[in-house]
């Protein structure tokens, strides 16, 4: 190729290779001191910016969408999500209380704390949302039980409870109106449960309120602000840290208590855990499979240490030029590291492996040096320049995260041939490496050698029919825009997170919608109720209760019949006899089961008077303070229950006026927004039902947002920057190697094999259900690189005529491809096997990648070039 600019290059690399032997040392000097600046400058300069909300341009409609909510309502946004549940609505009720109330004492890192349904508004007006037949039933069975409430008013303790148990034995169903036998079992629980020394506490509530009062599960949500330090690695590990402090506490004091975080924040500090859990371990192991597999291909330690030096100098370098050009690195722009080690080893070892070839065709060290930066040089060039040009395509893309990872990455490429070309030959030149012998592989080629070359035209057949069958299997490639499907599902953000979203209620993926007057937010959520996707819409005038007055009466009717009885549970369980009680409702059941009453099943009084047993054998040497224990594991949320009816028996008329601020500001924001909160029919956490709710929602909200919005617009957001910058990509270089070429065929000889090996790759992926993702695809500019650089390589061996074509497979040259390619391998190698998904699927796809990238560098594109005279 005797173009004027191949002539050019050639004669510089000439010039390059004779004179930068003269000053070796001092060129190691002052690239050695100028690395030294570089990292104190990255060190001292170099942010950190992990706020994922920014990678994608907040021009594009979602972004818009999301931060006019997020303006209007900054409370929502970025919340932690804090599950309380435990046995009974009571404990996971005073548990969110005190939750909430030691979370808002963390100012320093919490600007807001609160539980949506758990407010004294609502315990007072808990009643009047429920519908009149609701109500009424509720009304029936408080005043069945009105008799047993009196009753245990006057006796509160176990003896009490027995007593009229027994009473009710003895008699018909005339002393105790209400079902006795939900209560007999409520007892057997709580006696079984302590016998296996099991925390257990009857349920008041679930026995008596039918869970009518505001705490309708055992489940409640805490929602609080975490104030983020995006300057750090981990921007919510303060709060989080602190919350799970707390939390540990409560748990520790309340038995059976559980409280699990959850929500982005959670699930994406989690996951910055999960990625970083063992990476020090992974870290080590594949330092050390790299210098293993530089060994193997190098078989010289100077050799060894003179490419690693170099790759070290690089990174820091490349980290230097990142810090002056962009500032900060974001979560994507990180992965520069990754192609750094990649793509710029790959110069150390060309330039390596020809200086060894050389030595051992009898060059002395100078010879062979200059030989390698004039032979080799060239075709490194070429690779940085088309491979920084692939990069350069990521900066007019929308996905600002990759724009700044193109930047970068572009670079360090250069930053990766300039070192390789002058700090590399300078180490040759002190090491001056005399002694090298033939490296006689274990595997002996032979036949396999010729292989490209012998059977090129079957070759040729085989991959144009590959080509096609995996462009059709490609029809089927799919992004995963769901993030959760990326993290560790073991973890407990991840876990807790996919149990809330089969929920109507508690999904995190909601949407909300704005609407600009209360009759509009009125008419969207009447038209949002239609769709089949949707369980609830809620606005602001949801929270005043329908037919009050109707429902007052039923209240007011209750509290005459009720209200002086449940102000006499405002006392703790004393001076009582628990041991005696027990006896007593062991001789009614006895006298019970004689008389063969019908008021309970006859196996339940049996199972009953069993347990009585045990219990009295298993604790007779401390029967007096297990009997205690009992008593309050029985009548321990009797209070509790007694105090929230008695505050909702005290419900008054209200208006939309009348809703205090606290609730109001949920809803109504000072700008005269009004939230429509969207709840979801179906399992969130199947796919179709996700796309399903977030297309209808969209469709009759276009505005509308939540995570479920942004992460699939982020997704198509991503696709559409990736094949931008591809094509682009492709197109560029396409471009450049024509230009440089001179020739179509050489050009596409080049491009091919790296189409036909991301052909192979997509369809392999396809094959093994490992989608796209927003992890994995970030490997794909590294595949990139190596697919331009390595055919670029094996194109101008075959070019250069400096052996016979049927020893490509055992030149330097395919030798390097192929350890460049194993030493990639080897360094990402532990990323498959992480509990981390998303970072799992990047390896599984680099290790296909890479391997397709190989087959086609080594074995297609010398079938297509053909035997050249």
């Amino acid at each position: 190729m005797n173009t004027a600019s191949t002539s050019i290059i050639d004669r510089f690399l000439c010039w390059w290779g004779a004179n930068i032997l003269r000053f070796p040392w001092t060129l190691i000097l002052l690239t050695i001191c100028l690395t030294a600046a570089s990292l104190y400058y990255t060190i001292n300069n170099l942010g950190i910016n992990t706020n994922t909300a920014e990678m994608l341009s907040s021009d594009l409609p979602f972004q818009k969408n999301r931060l006019r909510i997020e303006k209007a309502f900054p409370q929502d946004a970025g919340v932690l999500i804090l599950v309380v549940d435990a046995q009974t609505p009571e404990i996971t009720s005073q548990a969110a209380a005190k939750l909430e109330q030691d979370l808002k004492q963390l100012s320093d890192n919490f600007t807001s704390v609160y539980t949506p349904t758990e407010n004294d508004f609502f315990k007072q007006q808990a009643l009047l949302f429920l519908n009149q037949k609701e109500l009424d039933a509720l009304a029936t069975k408080l005043i069945d039980a009105q008799p047993f409430i009196g009753y245990l008013a006057n006796h509160y303790s176990l003896e009490g409870l027995f007593e009229i148990i027994g009473t009710a034995l003895k008699r018909t169903d005339k002393a105790l109106p209400m079902n006795l036998e939900p209560l007999l079992l409520a007892v057997n629980d709580a006696i079984n449960h302590q016998l296996k020394g099991q925390p257990y506490q009857v349920s008041w509530q679930n026995l008596l309120a039918a869970n009518k009062l505001n705490t309708n599960s055992n489940r409640t949500l805490v929602l609080a602000k975490p104030i983020l330090n995006f300057n750090e690695i981990m921007p919510a590990a303060h709060a989080l840290n602190a919350a799970r402090k707390v939390a540990n506490k409560l748990m520790l004091n309340t038995p059976g208590l559980r409280i699990r975080m959850t929500g982005e924040v959670a699930l994406e500090h989690e996951e910055l855990e999960s990625v970083g859990k063992g990476s020090i371990t992974a870290g080590v192991v594949s330092l050390f499979l790299v210098l293993l597999s530089l060994w193997v291909g190098l078989r010289s330690f100077k050799l060894l240490f003179s490419a690693f030096i170099v790759l070290i100098l690089g990174l820091i370098l490349t980290a230097g030029f990142a810090t002056v050009s962009i500032s900060h690195l974001n979560l994507i722009s990180i992965a520069f590291a990754i192609l750094y080690i990649g793509l710029g080893v790959d110069f150390a070892i060309h330039i390596c492996l020809h200086y060894r070839e050389c030595r051992i065709q009898g060059m002395d060290n100078k010879q062979a040096i200059s030989d390698s930066v004039h032979t080799v040089g060239f075709s490194l060039f070429l690779c940085a320049l088309t491979t920084s040009l692939g990069f350069l395509a990521f900066i007019p893309t929308d996905y600002s995260g990759v724009s700044e990872l193109g930047i970068i990455s572009a670079g360090g490429m250069i930053i990766g041939l300039i070192i390789s070309l002058t700090v590399l030959p300078a180490l040759l030149t002190i090491f001056s490496i005399k002694k090298l012998k033939p490296i006689r592989s274990i595997v002996k080629l032979g036949v396999i050698a010729e292989i490209p070359f012998q059977y090129a035209l079957q070759i040729r057949i085989m991959a144009v029919i590959l080509a096609i069958a995996s462009a059709a299997i490609l029809s089927q490639l799919v992004f995963d825009s769901n993030p959760i499907n990326l993290r560790d599902p073991h973890s407990e953000s991840v876990s807790t997170i996919k149990e809330l979203l089969a929920s109507q209620t508690d999904s995190p993926f909601a949407l909300s919608a704005l609407a600009p007057s209360f009759a509009e937010a009125q008419k969207l959520a009447n038209r949002l109720n239609n769709l089949a996707s949707v369980h609830s819409t809620i606005f602001l005038g949801d929270l005043v209760a329908k037919n009050q007055d109707e429902k007052l009466e039923t209240i007011d009717e209750l509290d005459l019949i009720l209200g002086d009885q449940l102000k006499n549970f405002n006392h703790v369980l004393s001076n009582t006899n628990p041991v005696k009680a027990l006896v007593a409702l062991n001789i009614a059941l006895t006298e019970a089961l004689k008389q063969q009453t019908t008021i309970v099943p006859r196996e339940t009084l049996e199972q009953l008077q069993q347990n009585i047993t045990l219990f009295q054998n298993q604790y007779k040497d401390s029967l007096n303070s297990s009997a205690k224990t009992l008593e309050k594991n029985i009548l321990g949320l009797l209070p509790f229950t007694m105090n929230r009816l008695q505050t909702s028996l005290s419900a008054t008329a209200y208006q939309l006026s009348d809703l205090p601020a606290y609730i109001t500001r949920n809803w109504l924001s000072p700008a005269g927004q009004y939230k429509v909160l969207i709840t979801p029919e179906f399992d969130q956490n199947k796919v179709e039902n996700l796309k399903e709710f977030v297309a209808e929602v969209q469709t009759a909200a276009p505005q509308s947002s939540g995570l479920p919005v942004a992460d699939q617009a982020s997704g198509t957001a991503v696709v559409k920057a990736f094949i931008q910058a591809f094509s682009a990509a492709i197109i560029a270089i396409f471009l450049l190697l024509l230009f440089i070429l001179k020739n179509i065929r050489n050009t596409l000889l080049v491009l091919g094999p790296l189409l036909l090996a991301g052909l192979l790759t997509g369809a392999t992926n396809v094959l093994l259900n490992n989608n796209f993702n927003f992890a994995n695809i970030i490997a794909l500019p590294l595949l990139m690189g190596m697919g331009v650089d390595s055919s670029i390589h094996i194109f101008y061996r075959l070019e250069s005529r400096l052996s016979s074509h049927k020893d490509l497979l055992q030149s330097s040259t395919a030798r390097a491809v192929f350890f460049s390619s194993l030493t990639t391998l080897c360094s990402f190698s532990s990323l498959a096997f992480t509990s981390h998904l998303g970072t799992a699927s990047m390896g599984l796809l680099l290790a296909v990648g890479i391997f397709f990238t190989l087959v086609c560098t080594l074995i297609v594109l010398p079938a297509f070039y053909g035997n050249r005279n």
